[in-house]
């Protein structure tokens, strides 16, 4: 009786194992790994890691960019969550992450194709020099140095930091046409991948880094992702991406 109850259970757990770690999670982790490798947020959690503490740094700025994570999905089931008799018929959640990743896609691979040559100054070193400045001002500000506010102090900047970044309305627009937890989880493992990695290293990672290439590739998933999800609204179903 127990292996036949067993045998009853496990292919439903296998669909919401599938449900949750499909589509929306692979989307998700690819496009917010690829959005966050030397972005501001990524060079701030390095310098922190440098200047204070791995342990500090990483759990600070993952507390924070889980949070954005969960609000960017939450505001993704509100476009999701708009009845289709208000947009004459139209899935209005679909047709915005349709625009907002074709938007993304050809502004990507667009700024990547015109990236300076080599020797020059380009948008990661901007990055870079920018996030120099953030955690400059952050060291002259914080006060209290015990683990608990440096911590607290971390999840802030961070989080003012990534609020309205690319990543975040790329989690925005993955949440309103896929599974909100699968991009949730998916958004979130890229931040954590990508966080150890700038903590693990600091900055000297992006010495070895192709900015074209990161560019390239991303822009050309966010058009991607674009043109599965407009066909899986006219209803073409494309298993791997829908």
């Amino acid at each position: 009786a127990m292996s036949l109850a067993a045998g009853a259970v496990t292919p439903s757990a296998a669909t919401a194992v599938d449900s949750v770690l499909g589509a929306g999670f692979v989307q998700a982790f690819s496009l917010i790994f690829l959005s966050e490798v030397g972005d501001k947020t990524f060079f701030i959690a390095g310098l922190l890691a440098v200047k204070y503490s791995k342990l500090v740094s990483y759990v600070g700025s993952m507390g924070a960019l889980a949070v954005m994570s969960v609000i960017a999905a939450a505001v993704g089931q509100i476009f999701h969550a708009v009845p289709t008799s208000l947009t004459a018929g139209l899935a209005i959640d679909d047709y915005a992450a349709i625009i907002l990743f074709a938007y993304f896609g050809v502004q990507t691979i667009r700024d990547a194709s015109e990236l300076p040559a080599e020797g020059e100054t380009s948008k990661m070193d901007e990055e870079l020099e920018e996030a120099e400045e953030v955690v400059e001002d952050f060291s002259r500000q914080v006060i209290n140095r015990e683990f608990l506010a440096l911590l607290v102090s971390t999840f802030s900047l961070v989080f003012a930091a990534e609020f309205g970044d690319k990543s975040f309305l790329a989690t925005i627009g993955l949440s309103a046409a896929q599974n909100p937890v699968s991009v949730t989880l998916g958004a979130v493992a890229g931040h954590g991948i990508a966080t150890a990695l700038a903590v693990a290293t600091g900055s000297f990672v992006s010495q070895y880094l192709s900015e074209r290439v990161i560019g390239y590739i991303g822009g050309t998933l966010f058009i991607t992702f674009a043109a599965t999800t407009f066909l899986n609204v006219v209803g073409v179903n494309i298993p791997a991406f829908g």
